[in-house]
């Protein structure tokens, strides 16, 4: 059984028992977190939302906080001695399948 769940501006495949990356959730470790947004659900039978399954949900339990690795960009004008170097680091939320439930 797997489903598909929107969070963050993005979408995601998920099935019972298996780890996601999202986009950082406001959640400590070890908190339980539910995802409403269900775009499809299948296990037999795949039920595709018009644009949500109906009373389905995806439960999950925190598992830890943290930062991508870090993206470097590099901008360089030649001739004009001029050059802008930045990183950045995506904070990220790791979050473990509990469950999948439908109506």
């Amino acid at each position: 059984m797997y489903a598909i769940i929107k969070t963050g501006g993005k979408q995601y495949k998920v099935e019972k028992g298996s780890p996601i990356f999202v986009e950082k959730l406001d959640a400590k470790e070890g908190d339980k977190v539910t995802f409403d947004e269900v775009v499809l659900v299948a296990s037999r039978a795949i039920t595709v939302g018009t644009p949500l399954v109906e009373g389905a949900s995806v439960a999950g339990t925190v598992e830890k906080q943290g930062k991508e690795k870090k993206v470097v960009t590099f901008k360089y004008k030649p001739k004009k001695n001029q050059h802008t170097k930045k990183g950045h680091r995506q904070p990220y939320t790791r979050v473990m399948i509990d469950d999948i439930t439908t109506k």
